[in-house]
């Protein structure tokens, strides 16, 4: 399960963050394409350490060393307009990008996972729905190197089917900062896809 951050600032934002990570959550993305380089910095420096090493950075990608981040993702544009981004990072790093259709997925390279959105009707973003079934779609999958993770729309009610019809893990956005009360829907969330592991087990 991964957590992508509200792109606009959250009231009590930090502290949810921290508790978020407290109940287990694996890696977030943070994503803050209105934040200055300033913005950034102090918005990081507000991070316990020890969670450094599961945030992943969607800007600002020069302040990763300085932090100890080593996961950086790409926008569908930015990897369209260099074929070599993940290469020019020298230090050994993990890559993720987004992309919209299974075309885009499978001829990906040197990424760890990537986004492939919209599966439903987004919850975040007004007027943004999938164009073609995602689970049609994604049968034609020939990269299994890159994992695959849903998102658009994700929340509790439809997790179970996300990966019972072959997605590898999904993102939340919408479904938890658009709640009344965050945490609780995140450790629902994090409890379906928990049992939903061990049943495969």
């Amino acid at each position: 399960m991964i957590l992508i951050s509200n792109p606009i600032v959250v009231k009590n934002e930090i502290n949810l963050i921290t508790s978020f990570f407290e109940e287990g959550l694996p890696l977030l993305h943070i994503r803050k394409p209105y934040f200055s380089s300033l913005e950034m910095i102090q918005f990081l420096q507000q991070m316990k350490l020890e969670f450094r090493d599961k945030m992943v950075l969607h800007n600002h990608h020069e302040l990763a060393e300085d932090f100890g981040i080593d996961r950086f993702h790409f926008s569908e544009k930015e990897r369209n307009q260099s074929s070599s981004s993940p290469a020019r990072f020298s230090k050994p790093s993990r890559y993720s990008t987004s992309t919209h259709s299974i075309e885009d997925f499978n001829s990906l390279e040197n990424f760890d996972y990537a986004f492939l959105s919209p599966v439903f009707k987004s919850i975040s973003k007004e007027n943004y729905s999938p164009e073609k079934d995602l689970f049609e779609e994604i049968k034609s999958r020939t990269n299994h190197e890159t994992k695959m993770i849903a998102l658009g729309g994700i929340d509790s009610e439809n997790i179970q089917e996300v990966l019972e019809k072959g997605f590898d893990d999904f993102a939340l956005l919408g479904s938890i900062w658009k709640n009344k009360n965050p945490l609780k829907q995140f450790k629902l969330c994090q409890q379906i896809a928990l049992s939903y592991s061990q049943s495969q087990v």
